[in-house]
């Protein structure tokens, strides 16, 4: 038997330990930050999603045997017009009803082929529905962890003027800045994760988009955070103490 090769696919618990370790990271650092809980309803949706990406692997049985049984019923629909063809007579009128009944049965086939290939698409047509709405949510996620990292501005560390009284509240050192935005990479990378569980035990094409599209959109995000944390640490310590709000 092949030995397992267990680094050529995600492993479902340590992407929800990964998260978890950041979820406490981010608690520590930053205590009563929004931050920590969006990622705290990340390893939320991280442990349902894995069970959910594990029931979409299995087959499911009692769709599988109402199909086969529909079968066994549609072959013995056919056995039975076979068995009324009389193939003894050699008449015209018996050649005529021998024909009728071929075509009939020839009917019946193809009536039963296009009807057992729309029941095993069904299964196909559930998982994927479930794999879809399950990526929605994680899309969502995506946007929310973008939402927290807007304020953080590289740019307020050099100057705080023009701040208006709807301006967001500036707390954090650059180096607590740099973590945040870190900590945002993070997430990101971590929701594609999640995202490609599905992918890897159901790799059906509408899916496999849906989970690029996500891995898109967070890759995408996660640039424009690296950039700033590339300003903030152009900048150096001499560039001021505080800037960003906590969430």
């Amino acid at each position: 038997m092949e030995a397992a090769r267990p680094y050529r696919s995600l492993a479902p618990d340590k992407v929800i330990e990964t998260i978890g370790l950041l979820h406490h990271r981010i608690g520590e650092r930053f205590p009563g930050a929004g931050l920590a809980d969006v990622c705290a309803e990340l390893l939320r949706i991280a442990g349902e999603n894995s069970n959910r990406a594990e029931s979409i692997t299995r087959r499911n049985m009692p769709l599988r045997t109402a199909i086969i049984a529909l079968l066994a019923l549609g072959l013995a629909g056919l056995a039975y017009i076979v068995s009324l063809i009389d193939f003894s007579r050699a008449s015209a009128d018996s050649v005529f009803s021998v024909v009728q009944g071929l075509e009939a049965a020839a009917n019946l086939i193809v009536l039963m082929g296009a009807g057992v290939f729309f029941l095993f698409r069904i299964e196909e047509r559930l998982k994927r529905r479930d794999a879809l709405k399950a990526l929605h949510e994680l899309r969502s996620i995506v946007h929310v962890i973008d939402m927290h990292q807007l304020t953080k501005d590289p740019g307020s560390v050099v100057s705080i003027a023009g701040k208006t009284a709807s301006s967001p509240a500036r707390t954090l050192s650059r180096i607590e800045v740099a973590r945040y935005l870190d900590y945002c990479s993070e997430m990101l990378s971590l929701t594609s994760k999640v995202a490609v569980l599905f992918a890897q035990g159901f790799p059906e094409p509408t899916v496999t988009e849906a989970v690029s599209d996500i891995e898109r959109i967070a890759a995408g995000l996660a640039q424009k955070i690296w950039q700033k944390i590339i300003i903030l640490e152009a900048l150096g310590p001499e560039a001021g103490q505080s800037v960003g709000g906590r969430q």
